[in-house]
């Protein structure tokens, strides 16, 4: 068998500072997920409350989207003060309760930290502004204009026109990545490193587990500004923005993804590894290079612990042939990788309605993140299979969709509020007006009838989790090269006690795999896995998997 490379974990049992390693993380958009207070937004004290609830699915960890102060224009990803948490969503004695009773249910938690840029109300920004002298005067990216007032040189934001924003204060263009009002850092300054490295400390000592990076590889931009080549019309894709959206039309060689990025992540992964057990999970946004940076961004024990890039969240289907080739250009490309895989997130169109998948097929593919080498992360309501809610214009809070409309909608459908009542009012989420509609279709599959239905997708999910945390060889086990044999994808995993054979049929026709020779033991009958002997036949969203001792 040609194994992928993998850290191999022997025994059955992981060290408890690896627990990120083959760790099922649950991520949480705290707007959406339980409101405590009934102002229609979700907060820090109702995620308190559906911790029980959290915990039953046997998950490792739970990543909470930005709760800190900040004016919402992106909807906490523009921070202005990462030492606080926004009044929306409670305070800091609220977080503490939350950690408090998160460790004592046995879940590790994540924040997301947003690093990159901040709000244009952050008080660094403020002082940066104010003039081109001042003690902070080159903490954010400032550039003069070309000769013809216009800006310094063609980078695009990802939410639509130039990536500079001109200031009439300093009589400079400031860069943005994002929204107007989120001016990048400039990381170049090494007291903006510090100060970032501090916010970081703050948190770990307060007794975090880790961190979710927002936008990692947007930390440094090229410091001689130049220009963005064009990118082939074939070369380009929609992983990153929309199709609609001319920042595909560029290759973005100059505005991030810069190699001094990789000195500034191993500052940080210096500092967590002063703390017993921390992990950093870094989110890689390129539509070309992605698991190359992946790669970058986790080799070795001195940079991130992994990270996850965009391949299966894209519109792009994901069948046995993608599948493998997108494992093989991780083995080509970063071979030593610590992947984290998310089919859902808070940014992308959730995947039972972006994949189309059936009920049979969903059940399916959340028994396949299971079996993937690396990392995984559930969105909230993934468990549940929602699909993505239908949010009227009049209704979008999302900049980007109102920008984009109606070719591309935003990330509303896949924000709108968590669903635990189906009777109840606004489906159990708040007593108030919700932020977003409760969408009535995803109403019909609320955690109560799903906790009452001992086939739903819930309770699938949990055994699909338990079957990972059973076997070692699943959770950090090496791999073998994938096959595909016809609509099937065909692997194994295996560590030093057992070896696990798995065969998913992702296409729409009948397809037929060779179990392999030897004696092997049919797991996972409990969420679907078809059992025989010579050879099976899978119909579409079946799977076969068998173990085998190694002795």
């Amino acid at each position: 068998m040609n194994v992928q490379n993998s850290v191999d974990l022997s025994n059955s049992t992981k060290a408890p500072s690896d627990w990120w390693r083959g760790g099922v993380i649950y991520q949480i958009y705290p707007r959406s997920f339980q409101d405590s207070n009934g102002d229609g937004i979700g907060d820090l004290k109702g995620i308190t409350q559906r911790l029980d609830y959290i915990a039953s699915l046997g998950v490792d960890a739970i990543w909470i989207s930005p709760f800190f102060k900040s004016p919402m224009k992106d909807f906490g990803y523009d921070v202005s003060d990462y030492r606080d948490v926004d009044p929306m969503f409670g305070s800091l004695e609220d977080f503490q309760v939350l950690l408090g009773q998160a460790h004592a249910k046995g879940l590790k938690v994540m924040i997301d930290l947003v690093l990159s840029h901040t709000s244009d109300q952050h008080p660094w920004f403020t002082e940066s502004r104010a003039s081109t002298d001042n003690p902070k005067s080159d903490w954010y990216v400032w550039a003069d204009p070309k000769p013809d007032g216009t800006p310094p040189n063609n980078w695009l934001s990802i939410f639509g026109g130039s990536a500079w924003q001109w200031d009439p204060r300093r009589l400079q263009y400031y860069l943005h990545n994002f929204l107007t009002s989120q001016p990048d850092l400039n990381f170049h300054c090494e007291r903006v490193q510090d100060a970032l490295l501090d916010v970081a400390r703050f948190w770990l000592e307060m007794g975090v587990d880790g961190f979710r990076l927002d936008t990692i590889n947007f930390y440094f931009h090229d410091k001689q500004l130049r220009d963005n080549p064009a990118l082939p019309v074939e070369e380009r894709n929609a992983s990153i923005a929309p199709a609609v959206n001319p920042y595909n039309h560029q290759n973005h060689l100059y505005s991030k993804s810069q190699p001094e990025n990789i000195a500034f992540l191993e500052r940080l992964r210096a500092l967590t590894n002063e703390y017993e057990g921390r992990a950093c999970l870094g989110e890689v946004g390129d539509a070309q290079r992605g698991l190359e940076i992946m790669g970058e961004y986790t080799s070795g024990d001195a940079r991130m612990h992994m990270c996850y890039a965009f391949e299966f969240l894209e519109k792009r289907a994901l069948t046995a042939a993608y599948a493998k080739q997108v494992f093989d250009q991780l083995q080509a490309k970063a071979g030593d990788a610590w992947p984290c895989w998310a089919f859902s997130n808070h940014d992308v169109q959730r995947h039972a309605s972006r994949w189309d998948l059936s009920d049979a097929a969903a059940r399916q593919h959340a028994v396949l993140m299971m079996c993937l080498r690396g990392s995984a992360c559930l969105y909230q309501g993934e468990e549940l299979g929602l699909p993505e809610a239908d949010v009227p214009f009049e209704r979008l809070q999302d900049p980007y969709g109102v920008e984009f409309w109606p070719e591309f909608k935003g990330r509303d459908g896949c924000r709108t509020p968590m669903v635990w009542a189906t009777q109840a009012e606004q489906s159990g989420f708040s007593t108030g007006e919700p932020w977003l509609p409760v969408s009535a279709e995803q109403s019909e599959r609320a955690v109560d009838r799903m906790e009452a239905d001992d086939q739903s997708m819930l309770h699938h999910y949990r055994r699909a989790i338990a079957l990972r945390q059973a076997h070692p060889a699943l959770a950090a086990g090496a791999q073998s090269e994938m096959e595909q044999v016809g609509p099937v994808l065909v692997f194994r995993r295996e560590n030093a006690r057992e070896e696990v054979f798995c065969a998913f049929n992702l296409g729409r026709e009948v397809g037929q795999v060779d179990l392999p020779a030897g004696s092997w033991q049919a797991i996972g009958e409990d969420i679907g896995s078809v059992t025989g002997e010579g050879c099976v036949t899978l119909q579409p969203a079946e799977f076969c998997l068998m173990r085998r001792d190694k002795g």
